[in-house]
């Protein structure tokens, strides 16, 4: 058992370990360009980080009133989205430490996203971050994507890991409110710095109004050890 008892930690990929949220937005502007909506902006798609890229487009139907079916829209999507995965995307360097501490401690770590299954293992296979981060739950396995606490509560069972041991990073407030539902502690980093007020965010353990920038590896697994009861 790890130093830090029972603890087990579950990461959000998109915008938590890596920012791919470039990538997703390219994609999906390409996309609707091609349905006849040429002027997504990123303020657009910042309404959607969080989401999972099938309910994502489910939303783009009916607000866009597009023709084409979910599941065309779904493919087209994750089809450029890969591409532009496998091109290039960036960890962020304090979580790529953090998840080293963790490993070197022999703490059981999984990866919980509203993303494709296809899109998470050519994130964690291009990136390296598969050596340690094997434990994977995609929205597309579970019968709800986020704000439900389905993916988490998924890989809780695959870690074999009570809940209440799991911890959550996460960068949008569906995830935080997921990682709530599910009886878990969550820290989070707010993606959009603008949502760091909304009232999701103020259920989390520890939240780093600054994002990314506020973040640090030592610091994260000093607030692990804690708040972790016996560690």
């Amino acid at each position: 058992m790890s130093t830090l008892g029972a603890t087990a930690v579950v990461f959000d990929l998109d915008g938590t370990l890596v920012d791919s949220e470039p990538n997703y937005y390219e994609a999906g502007r390409r996309v609707l360009a091609e349905h006849g909506v040429p002027d997504f902006t990123w303020a657009d798609h910042e309404r959607y980080v969080g989401i999972s890229t099938q309910d994502t487009v489910a939303l783009w139907k009916e607000r866009y009133g597009l023709r084409a079916p979910v599941e065309e829209l779904l493919a087209d999507k994750n089809r450029r989205y890969l591409a532009l995965a496998r091109a290039g995307t960036r960890v962020y360097p304090e979580m790529r430490a953090f998840v080293g501490l963790l490993a070197a401690e022999g703490v059981p770590m999984a990866v919980a996203s509203g993303s494709s299954p296809e899109a998470i293992e050519a994130i964690l296979a291009g990136t390296g971050l598969d050596a340690h981060l094997r434990t994977v739950v995609s929205a597309d396995e579970v019968p709800r994507g986020k704000p439900a606490p389905d993916v988490f509560l998924a890989a809780a069972r695959r870690l074999g890991a009570d809940p209440a041991d799991c911890v959550v990073l996460e960068d949008a407030a569906p995830g935080v409110v997921a990682a709530h539902a599910a009886g878990m502690r969550c820290i989070a980093l707010p993606y959009v710095a603008a949502q760091a007020d909304a009232p999701e965010f103020a259920t989390a353990g520890l939240l780093l109004r600054g994002g990314q920038r506020e973040f640090t590896a030592r610091a994260a697994f000093d607030w692990l050890a804690r708040s972790t009861p016996g560690a």
